[in-house]
């Protein structure tokens, strides 16, 4: 692969609930034509989901490791049951590769050991950055909710590198509580996998009928799908050199060709976004107004991130 400056391209795990066939295609396509660096894998969401990755992922991950993908294992972003936390137990005493570590609480089992923090557990100033790095973290996949201006301070104080999302719906929260089961009227422990229905999450809209929202299982996201292609110049120039690009059902493959060509300088910001778009018809708009201060749900097309104007 030719990186640009030392830039860094990863796939986030798969958020959503992809049939095992899915996955394993989707991996696959991956291993041989992606041009990312690394891999996350896991079930982050729903426990009930993990069965469809495991059905192929051995098949899986020698695929990606003879593509030359770095694979690092993801955790659940909330643990809230005994079988869940034997499953993360088992996970850190068995695993040979480094963990992406999505529930704080994990950090504790992690201590000592070299791991990731990813964008569920919320580092918002220095201090807390500066305190998981010394229990061991050696990467940070930042909130999507923080603006340009922390992320510099944050990049300029931090001894280990940093990442942030570059595309794909942004997570917001999680919940004990499944909104897909809600919405069909079932509990959660009946849910009979009411998610399955929706490659890419469930929109919410608000009384008015305007959208709002993404639910998929416990998860909130933006309904927008972020895209932050104009401001990787900027991002690069304060010291971010690692992009996580969120799996969504569109042409991945492509995505991140797309993303190569814009860290290396090769393609207008304008040019790659309809381009973008083009790849993927599911997402209905795109969204980057938390880098610039703004509501998330914005999408700004000029004006620098690190000077943005104020909120209205």
């Amino acid at each position: 692969m030719n990186n640009s400056k030392n830039d860094h391209l990863s796939l986030g795990p798969v958020m959503f609930p992809w049939p095992a066939r899915f996955l394993r295609d989707f991996y696959f396509r991956i291993a041989d034509e992606g041009d990312v660096d690394s891999v996350y894998l896991g079930e982050v969401i729903c426990s009930k989901r993990s069965p469809f990755l495991k059905r192929y992922l051995s098949e899986i991950t020698d695929r990606l490791h003879r593509g030359g993908k770095k694979i690092i294992y993801s955790s659940m972003a909330l643990v809230g049951t005994a079988d869940e936390v034997h499953a993360m137990e088992e996970l850190v005493e068995n695993t040979q590769s480094v963990i992406e570590a999505n529930d704080v609480s994990l950090v504790r089992l992690l201590q000592g050991k070299p791991h990731h923090l990813g964008p569920f557990v919320n580092i918002y100033n220095e201090g807390a950055l500066d305190f998981l790095t010394r229990l061991g973290a050696e990467k940070v996949c930042l909130n999507p909710e923080l603006p340009a201006t922390v992320i510099k301070e944050l990049a300029l104080r931090s001894a280990i590198p940093l990442e942030v999302i570059a595309f794909g719906r942004l997570p917001i929260s999680i919940s004990a509580r499944c909104f897909d089961a809600r919405a069909k009227g079932r509990s959660k422990d009946n849910c009979r996998f009411a998610c399955l229905s929706h490659k890419d999450g469930l929109t919410i809209s608000t009384l008015e009928k305007q959208p709002f929202l993404t639910v998929n299982g416990m998860q909130t996201l933006t309904y927008g799908c972020g895209n932050l292609i104009q401001a990787l110049p900027e991002l690069q120039q304060v010291g971010i050199h690692s992009f996580r690009l969120s799996p969504q059902s569109g042409d991945m493959v492509a995505t991140a060709e797309l993303f190569r060509k814009c860290l290396a300088g090769q393609i207008e910001a304008k040019e790659a976004t309809d381009i973008l778009a083009s790849l993927h018809p599911e997402m209905p708009s795109f969204a980057n107004g938390f880098l610039y201060g703004q509501p998330g749900h914005k999408f700004i097309t000029d004006g620098p991130v690190l000077n943005p104007a104020p909120a209205l």
